[in-house]
């Protein structure tokens, strides 16, 4: 059989050609595949609060911002369904679903609702401009500011696959949760590599938050027993029980954060007031923005100002609703509201939380309703944030 000689020349050609060819085709096909490595796509932004502390307020400036798919308390779901049970117990899976809804999975909810649902099966599903806009909802732009009396009116009857869709075409995903105690049940969610979590802890002075639970007080007798433990069991938090636990959670949060924390958490927990919030709006939120990696846009700017410009402090129906009104007046309420007899009991229970996070307490009537005397304390720059946190010292 003739044997037909090629030149080594050629050879060596055909080779390098082979070799360009397959890298090339590598190159194209891994550019597709999920990486394994390096920060995930998206950020994951949880406010961490409690029960009327401004949450709503604070879930709204970034649900109305067009690169953010926000939800309002998923974990109210597992609190209905497992009522009987501690908020101890209940960390567990609260966590768990807050980490499968920041990854975009909603089957989670599997456990907690109906098999056949749309979107005003999920909780508060209207305080989020992302299920009122496409994909979720057909009715709104990304860009348009959104009001949940228009978005249950136009957008509750679509399909709760519309949920997860929506999710993932999003660079930030942001949940507000008011339903962890201990900033280390959250540890697992910090250290998750598909994860880039940064956590926004907002504290609100705690007489200011009796003032406004005491408006509320059927509608939280539910969690209340939680947190006390009563076996299902409603309460009326009348002994300020509910509230001792409330500061407590708040004075371990900032402590663990902020007292030699792991260095996982650097530069992934910021401290936010409430009451430094609405004295200075544009400023602060563009400090969480910041952190947050997003920016302000000029329609952001003007709803923002409208909505902390209204006029008085807003009524009592109106406790659960995102409307506009004199931001640092409802701040102040509680100062004429509040009898001093219940602001001493109050400051004897959250004494501690009154202190570190930056309140100062009153020692009478007269103190508690002087308004020219200021009962919120300088900010401490290394108190709220990493920025000067220096583990050598």
């Amino acid at each position: 059989m003739a044997r037909i000689r090629i030149p080594s020349t050629i050879v060596i050609i055909l080779v390098a050609v082979q070799t360009g060819f397959l890298l090339f085709m590598y190159g194209r096909y891994s550019s597709f595949m999920p990486r394994s490595e390096g920060k995930p796509s998206q950020v994951h932004v949880l406010i961490l609060s409690s029960w009327r502390s401004g949450s709503s307020f604070v879930g709204q400036l970034f649900s109305q911002h067009p690169s953010v798919f926000y939800l309002m308390e998923p974990a109210w779901h597992v609190w209905v369904k497992m009522y009987q049970n501690s908020a101890k117990v209940l960390h567990m899976a609260v966590r768990d679903l807050v980490r499968s809804v920041f990854l975009c999975d909603m089957s989670v909810f599997d456990a907690y609702m109906p098999w056949k649902r749309n979107l005003s099966d999920l909780f508060q599903w209207a305080a989020s401009r992302a299920l009122c806009s496409a994909p979720a909802c057909d009715s709104f732009q990304r860009t348009d500011i959104t009001s949940e009396l228009a978005c249950k009116t136009l957008c509750g009857r679509y399909p709760f696959s519309k949920v997860e869709e929506a999710c993932k075409t999003y660079s930030h995903v942001v949940i507000k949760e008011v339903r962890f105690f201990d900033l280390k049940v959250l540890y697992p969610l910090l250290t998750d590599p598909s994860l880039n979590l940064k956590i926004i802890h907002l504290v609100r002075d705690p007489r200011a938050v009796v003032k406004s639970r005491e408006q509320s007080v059927k509608a939280l007798a539910r969690d209340n027993g939680i947190v006390l433990s009563t076996n299902g069991t409603k309460v009326e938090d009348s002994k300020y029980k509910v509230m001792q636990e409330v500061c407590r959670s708040h004075v371990q949060i900032f402590e663990t954060a902020t007292l030699k924390p792991p260095n996982f958490l650097k530069d992934r927990y910021l401290m936010v007031r409430f009451e430094d919030l609405v004295r200075d709006p544009l400023s602060e939120i563009s400090e969480m923005y910041k952190f947050a990696d997003l920016s302000l846009t000029p329609r952001l700017k003007s709803w923002i100002y409208n909505i902390t410009h209204g006029q008085g402090p807003g009524k009592k129906k109106e406790a659960f609703k995102i409307t506009s009104r004199d931001a640092v007046s409802v701040s102040q309420a509680w100062r004429n509201v509040l009898s001093f007899h219940k602001v001493k009991k109050i400051q004897e229970v959250c004494k501690g939380a009154i202190n570190i996070l930056g309140y100062q307490l009153v020692d009478s009537e007269k103190e508690q309703r002087d308004l020219t005397l200021d009962l919120v304390l300088p900010r401490r720059q290394n108190q709220f944030s990493w920025s000067s946190f220096n583990p050598k010292h």
